[in-house]
């Protein structure tokens, strides 16, 4: 077993490393987009799976009460959400929310995903954002890996580099924690 000491110290290089290779620009695109929405007085819907999940909670929270735009979490309904599961697959659960909060093209979807979605996983955000592609509405993403879907049809994408194969997930949600919070204080 490792000592306690160097997973310590090795833990927090991973976070320098992130640190020194995220792209500035991405960030401020995705600050810009942000912006727009807020401007059109459009609203955000937060989207991911897991971890995930737990981080889009967290981002209708301070989206709503710090910066004043009306946000929503598919996840945070979870009576909706399983019925939707149950009754039409996990596939189209997320489109399916969509489809019934009438989103438009003023509106913006932000997708908290490790991989950004595939052929193989999270299809309930790939068919989300295609969705979202098709309304014209924004999509902005905060993902890891090579982005997946998400970085081919995003708005914005910051992309968080992997660094430790063993540890891209845990790098993908803490970062996405920062990520909502460097957005958000922007506009205090």
């Amino acid at each position: 077993m490792m000592k306690i000491e160097t997973y310590i110290s090795e833990y927090l290089t991973e976070i320098e490393n992130i640190i020194s290779k995220i792209n500035k620009e991405d960030i401020k695109k995705f600050i810009k987009e942000i912006k727009s929405i807020k401007d059109s007085e459009g609203r955000l819907f937060i989207l991911g799976v897991g971890g995930s999940a737990a981080n889009a909670s967290h981002a209708v929270n301070d989206f709503r009460k710090i910066l004043n735009i009306e946000t929503y979490a598919v996840t945070d309904n979870v009576s909706e959400l399983t019925a939707r599961i149950n009754d039409e697959s996990w596939e189209d659960s997320y489109l399916n929310w969509l489809k019934g909060s009438r989103l438009n093209k003023n509106d913006g979807i932000v997708i908290f995903s490790v991989g950004g979605g595939s052929k193989k996983a999270s299809q309930n955000l790939v068919k989300a954002m295609d969705y979202a592609k098709k309304n014209k509405s924004k999509i902005l993403s905060v993902v890891s890996r090579d982005g997946g879907h998400a970085k081919k049809v995003s708005n914005a994408c910051i992309l968080i580099p992997p660094i430790n194969e063993n540890r891209t997930t845990a790098h993908a949600e803490e970062w996405q924690g920062i990520i909502l919070h460097l957005v958000v204080n922007f506009f205090i």
